[in-house]
C-alpha cells in the first residue's frame, strides 16, 4: 500500500504576458513537490517552445479525438485554437503526491472549478494594464493586432479575479513566487 499523500491539485490562471510562466519556473526550481501539467495545444509553437515540455502541439483532429474519448480535464478555445489539459498524467501525478500546476486560461479554470470545488486557485494579475501591455510588446511574439486582441481578452479575463481563492500580483517576481510558496505550503498542511 502506498502512505504517501495525494498531491494538491492547484488551478493557476492569469492573464496572457503576466509572468506565469516565469513565476512557475522559479516555483520549480524552489520546491521539488511542483509539478506542471502540460497541456494539449492546436496553435504552433513559439520561438523556444519545446513540444512536450511547454505543450503537447497537437493536430486539431488529435486535439478533437481525445474530446471525443472524454480525456480531458477541461479544454476551451482561445484565439481560434483549442488549448485543453489531458486528464491521465495529472491524475498519475497527484496519486503519486505531487502538487500538480494546471496552468489555464479562465475559460478552462472555471470549468476546472466546478468539476473539482476544492481545488486550489491562484489568479496572477498585472501590476498595471500599462505594464502588462509592455511585457506584451517586449516578448516580440506577435503583431499588433493579436496584442490587441490578447489585451481585450487580459481584461476579460480579470473580470474573474474574485472567483480564485488567491489572487497575486507579479509586480516583483521574487515576491511573487515567495507569496505563492507560501500559499501553497499552508494549503498542503491544511489538506493532511
Amino acid at each position: 500500500m502506498n502512505n504517501k499523500k495525494r498531491g494538491v491539485l492547484v488551478l493557476y490562471s492569469g492573464s496572457s504576458g503576466v509572468g506565469k510562466g516565469t513565476i512557475l519556473s522559479e516555483l520549480l526550481k524552489r520546491d521539488s513537490s511542483i509539478r506542471i501539467s502540460v497541456s494539449n495545444t492546436t496553435r504552433s509553437p513559439r520561438k523556444g517552445e519545446i513540444d512536450g515540455v511547454h505543450y503537447h502541439f497537437v493536430t486539431r483532429e488529435q486535439f478533437e479525438k481525445l474530446i471525443s474519448q472524454d480525456g480531458f480535464l477541461e479544454y476551451a478555445e482561445y484565439c481560434e485554437n483549442y488549448y485543453g489539459t489531458p486528464k491521465k498524467p495529472v491524475e498519475d501525478m497527484l496519486d503519486r503526491g505531487y502538487n500538480v500546476f494546471l496552468e489555464i486560461e479562465v475559460q478552462g479554470g472555471l470549468q476546472i472549478m466546478e468539476k473539482y470545488p476544492d481545488v486550489l486557485s491562484i489568479f496572477i494579475l498585472p501590476p498595471s494594464m500599462d505594464v502588462l501591455e509592455k511585457r506584451l510588446r517586449r516578448r516580440g511574439t506577435e503583431d499588433e493586432e493579436t496584442i490587441q486582441k490578447r489585451l481585450d481578452e487580459a481584461k476579460r479575463e480579470i473580470s474573474f479575479k474574485d472567483k480564485y481563492k488567491y489572487n497575486v500580483v507579479n509586480g516583483e517576481l521574487e515576491t511573487a513566487v515567495e507569496e505563492i510558496l507560501e500559499i501553497l505550503h499552508k494549503e498542503v498542511s491544511n489538506n493532511n
